[in-house]
């Protein structure tokens, strides 16, 4: 009984859920988490309870029962609802069929209309055609084709058909009949303007905008062919106002036609026509074709004077065309190209210009006026010229090679920059002319031109940027003396501060050093003046312009003016170097100041590097190049003049090792030396003084120290010099001046001491010591250090 119950529930629960989903309800059995075990232990909490429970079930499927008749209810009022749904569609469909009836009907009173309209238009327009009514014409030909576009769909009808065929050939008629009456009007055969501006004329034109636009463009060009037919006439080949020298006359002539036609027959043709634009543009069509034919038949007479007055002349016609104006009818027949972004104006030459600021206006202005974007007329006669541009380019190749020849003479004439003036190591004056010179041509050639002849313009500067690299700078470039003899011990003793060694004087150093200045200008505005021909040349000619040759000549001539500088001191310094290999280090009984050759070098070097500091002021770079280069050079020769001092005593090493010193401090100072501005020298030229002089130190300190016991001192020497090679441990044996014999054993042993170098490609070239420092190191080493230490403090 209790199971029959649960399963009673269980089902009532079921419809019950589904109800709910229709009505809401606060009954338990309603809730979504409803469980019935819970539900029946509710009705029935004691075993007492369950003697209700047929009480209980009856009034559950009463329940139910209710449910099943709600349920019942509601499928019945759904199929009275589809029923219902059925009648209505049944009534639209009446309704529809009497909105398409009402739509049909419109349409066919609508067409019946237009068809009216269409007959009787057609008859009009024949009977004003032949009463050549243009005015009424114009208005109802426009309305005539609209209402015929409405038949398109009925041409299979007989008659719709004949009406389109009417309307056709009146259309045809008209256009014959318009253009025999400005054939009357305006006659093209030669003969004078006979007719001129009226009211049927200006009705005709009205008509033909509605007629095949070749009607139109038929009118347009006859009616230009013979208002223009006169310029040809007047300025045939063989009259002697065609030549190039009169050009203005022909701008002249133009200009009277124009107001002529605006004052004439303005007011005949329709605005949109744009018919006093399209005259000057036939105009310059004609023109360009006839001063080509003209320059190819003469080009020989064709001077450079005359080609840029034409030039000039025709540019300034066609800056008049941009402004009066807009170029519409370019564009509508596809002669313009796409307008080109305006560049913003740049200079690249404004450092070569001292002038004020109107001035670097005025150049500014320029450099726009080669891209004018806004110009549709640019170039529309002007282009007759370009292939005549060789004349204009000869030209400058020749005034371009009579500057250089000047700059030359000029050089000649007046000397070598002077030192301790302001023209020492300053930039050669003849450089800012030069390029000042190339701007002006560069603006006058891109306003002529921006194709194959600016190709041609920057191939004549790329010449004669070679040219002034060879002719004005390195062709003045002092030549190194060869026959600076050595000197001895005994002339160095001698020699006093400022006596001259062979070598450059101040006046050639101060040359070589605005050689050098006026080379590092030219590249940086090499390079400014190849982006400036880019910007100016066509962009599909802009990969041809490329004057990394150039720059690299300058490049060339800085790297030559540095070397001699490096050169010239170098070798002053190499008398000193040679005295100091020859002196007797064996017989040196005392350590005292340092040697003359010391003075000697240290002299030469306060004699050159202060004047050479000064005078490359404005390229400090080159400067601290040059301090490296001679460091680079000037170390390893000392090393190598060191291994020549031998033998050398106890003493005379110390006395080296103390000249050594004095030089690396001389060195470190270099780039600073005679200034009262004391500057920190570059980290990357103190390490190379630092690292160089301090492998003459080591050396000197092996050479001291004494040779027995020989595994100590070979022990000390890879310490110390950290070398495996035996040439140069063969080196310090001769400089302690060792027997051969000895010299023997002390290379076998150091062989055999080497430590292995590690395997593999990565292993690094230079050798790693690990070796202690030997207590028997001699003590005249320490004393020869405190007295460095001391003269130093």
């Amino acid at each position: 009984m209790f199971v029959c119950l649960f399963v009673v529930v269980f089902v009532c629960c079921s419809f019950v859920s589904k109800y709910l989903f229709v009505f809401p309800s606060q009954d338990p059995l309603d809730r979504a988490d409803f469980n019935a075990v819970e539900y029946i232990n509710t009705l029935f909490p004691t075993e007492q309870s369950l003697a209700n429970i047929d009480e209980v079930v009856n009034k559950i499927r009463l329940k139910i029962r209710r449910l099943d008749d709600n349920i019942r209810t509601v499928v019945r009022g759904q199929t009275n609802v589809g029923q219902d749904g059925r009648q209505v569609k049944e009534i639209t469909r009446d309704i529809k069929q009497l909105d398409h009836a009402k739509r049909h009907l419109t349409t066919s009173i609508t067409t019946l209309n237009h068809l009216h309209m269409l007959a009787g238009g057609v008859d009009s327009l024949e009977a004003m055609t032949r009463k050549r009514q243009y005015g009424e014409v114009a208005n109802l030909l426009q309305g005539v084709v609209n209402v015929l576009e409405h038949f398109q769909k009925y041409m299979g009808i007989p008659q719709i058909r004949q009406l389109s065929e009417r309307v056709k050939a009146a259309q045809s008629e008209l256009g014959t009949q318009i253009l025999a009456d400005f054939e009357e009007a305006f006659p093209s055969q030669g003969s004078k303007r006979t007719g001129g501006p009226s009211i049927v004329l200006r009705d005709a034109c009205l008509v033909a905008n509605v007629l095949d636009p070749r009607i139109k463009q038929e009118i347009i060009k006859k009616f230009i062919r013979q208002h223009l037919s006169e310029y040809l006439v007047l300025f045939q080949e063989n009259q002697d106002v065609a030549w190039l020298d009169k050009i203005d006359r022909r701008y002249a002539w133009i200009k009277r036609q124009l107001v002529d036609y605006e004052e004439k027959y303005g007011r005949m043709f329709p605005e949109e026509w744009c018919m006093t634009e399209r005259i000057a543009v036939e105009f310059c069509h004609i023109t360009r074709t006839e001063l080509a034919k003209l320059m190819r038949t003469r080009a020989r007479e064709i001077e450079v004077k005359l080609l840029l007055f034409a030039i000039q002349r025709t540019t300034n016609f066609e800056g008049l065309l941009a402004k009066r104006f807009t170029g519409s009818t370019l564009r509508q027949l596809g002669a313009l190209c796409p307008p080109e972004t305006p560049l913003e104006p740049t200079n690249p030459f404004l450092e070569d210009e001292s002038g004020d600021d109107n001035a670097s206006e005025k150049d500014e202005d320029l450099d726009r006026k080669p891209k004018a974007p806004d110009n549709p007329f640019h170039g529309i006669i002007s282009k007759c010229f370009e292939p005549h541009l060789y004349v204009y380019i000869e030209s400058q190749d020749k005034n371009l090679g009579e500057l250089i020849d000047r700059f030359v003479a000029d050089f000649r004439a007046q000397g070598p920059p002077k030192s301790g003036t302001e023209e020492g190591g300053a930039v050669l004056p003849s450089c800012a002319d030069l390029f000042v010179y190339y701007k002006k041509c560069m603006v006058q050639c891109s306003q002529l031109s921006t194709g194959e002849p600016m190709i041609a313009l920057a191939t004549i500067f790329q010449k004669y940027l070679r040219e002034y690299a060879w002719k004005i700078l390195s062709g003045n470039l002092p030549k190194t003396s060869t026959n600076s003899g050595g000197l001895t011990i005994t002339s160095l003793l001698k020699e006093k501060e400022g006596s001259e060694v062979a070598k450059f004087t101040m006046d050639e150093l101060c040359l070589i050093c605005s050689v050098l200045s006026t080379a590092e200008y030219c590249l940086a505005t090499t390079q400014q003046l190849e982006e400036k021909l880019k910007e100016k040349v066509d962009a599909s000619l802009m990969e041809r312009i490329n004057l990394t040759g150039e720059m690299d000549t300058f490049s060339t001539v800085i790297s030559n003016s540095i070397q001699l500088l490096v050169q010239d001191l170098d070798s002053a310094c190499d008398p000193a170097l040679t005295a100091m290999s020859k002196m007797p280090w064996q017989s040196v009984e005392h350590v005292g100041d340092q040697s003359p050759y010391v003075t000697s070098v240290i002299m030469h070097i306060k004699q050159n590097v202060p004047i050479i500091r000064d005078n490359l002021a404005a390229t400090r770079k080159y400067f601290t190049q040059f301090c490296i280069k001679f460091t680079n050079s000037f170390i390893p020769k000392f090393i190598n003049h060191l291994f020549r001092c031998k033998p050398i005593s106890m003493v005379g090493a110390e006395q080296l090792l103390l000249d050594t010193h004095s030089l690396k401090t001389v060195l470190l100072d270099l780039p600073s030396i005679g200034s009262q501005v004391l500057r920190k020298a570059p980290a990357s030229y103190t390490k190379i003084v630092v690292k160089g002089m301090t492998r003459a130190e080591m050396i000197l300190k092996v050479v001291m120290a004494p040779h027995e016991p020989l595994v100590v001192f070979v022990d000390n020497y890879i310490k110390l010099l950290a070398d495996g090679n035996p040439e140069t441990f063969q080196k310090i044996l001769d400089m302690k001046g060792l027997k051969r014999s000895e010299q023997n054993s002390m290379l076998e042993l150091f062989r055999q001491r080497l430590p292995t170098p590690p395997s593999g490609p990565d292993s690094a070239p230079s050798l790693s010591f690990s070796a202690p420092t030997p207590e028997q190191e001699s003590s005249r080493i320490r004393k020869l250090e405190k007295l460095i230490k001391k003269r130093i403090q």
